[in-house]
């Protein structure tokens, strides 16, 4: 593996590339994409595609990567143009894409953006909240995570968050009258650590939730958006998200191994099944 620096508008970020340049058996690179998550999410998934060149970087203001904008929040359409430049400097497009939760929604604004950069988007559990059917509760139960964490600091938030995101099916006043979770239950800490600058609990990333696609943009390109799904979240917030992208993009949502942490080791805490996800995201994105 080498690690890569680049200058960007207001950016200067760091990728990592595993494998060649060009790429051996003529597949193009493979770029892998989270948010808020950092490279090193993807370090089991990377292990298990040995005869890929792989491509994993840190969005701007994440892991290794710096911003000198002058912001703090994360919004999709700015992502997407580091991940062009990114993909100029692997040497232009196409390249294919597995990216997923925030990731996928920046993905999703590459594509539109730049149609000629991306050959096949495995776009995994993008957490698009007003896509759903009952919106305005999904958006209010992130809101009492934000609430939480404004509160009570990262225990209290994270605690929130697991309690939203484990909820199955619409948010209904059955959810909204549960006690706050309590972080000792999920092994969180208690005491508040001062920080409000998380990008999963903070308001930073509420352009990535509130994105919508462009869906005639999509539709022209000549992408393949292939939107996905782990088999053990459907009925869970981004599984229902997932399903209602593929829904607005006239699809439906291919399966793939574990939860929205499939792809994952057990270093990240709740481990997946990055073998059998390496061997599905294979199986779609074909030769």
């Amino acid at each position: 593996m080498t690690t890569r620096t680049l200058s960007t508008d207001g950016a200067q970020l760091f990728f990592d590339v595993s494998g060649p340049l060009p790429p051996a058996g003529g597949r193009p690179p493979l770029l892998l994409v989270g948010q808020p998550m950092d490279a090193s999410g993807f370090q089991a998934l990377v292990a298990q595609l040995p005869d890929r060149t792989t491509v994993t970087y840190d969005p701007r203001g994440l892991g290794r990567s710096t911003r000198s904008d002058g912001r703090t929040d994360h919004v999709p359409e700015i992502q997407a143009a580091d991940l062009h430049a990114v993909v100029e400097a692997l040497g232009g497009g196409p390249v294919d894409v597995f990216a997923s939760s925030g990731g996928a929604v920046t993905a999703l604004a590459l594509v539109a953006a730049h149609p000629g950069d991306v050959r096949t988007l495995v776009a995994h559990e993008p957490p698009l909240l007003e896509l759903l059917p009952d919106a305005a509760a999904a958006v209010r139960a992130f809101e009492g995570v934000r609430a939480a964490y404004a509160a009570s600091g990262s225990g209290a938030g994270m605690a929130a968050f697991i309690a939203m995101t484990s909820w199955r099916g619409p948010f209904t006043e059955e959810f909204f009258a549960q006690p706050p979770a309590d972080p000792a239950t999920f092994g969180l800490p208690t005491e508040d650590d001062g920080r409000r600058d998380d990008p999963l609990l903070s308001d930073r990333s509420d352009a990535v939730v509130r994105f919508r696609p462009d869906v005639a943009a999509l539709a022209q390109a000549p992408t393949r958006v292939v939107v996905a799904v782990g088999e053990e979240s459907r009925d869970v917030l981004t599984g229902r998200t997932a399903v209602a992208t593929a829904e607005l993009l006239g699809q439906e949502v291919t399966v793939f191994p574990s939860h929205h942490g499939g792809f994952m080791g057990g270093e990240h805490g709740y481990a997946g099944q990055p073998e059998a996800f390496a061997r599905r995201l294979e199986e779609v994105l074909g030769d």
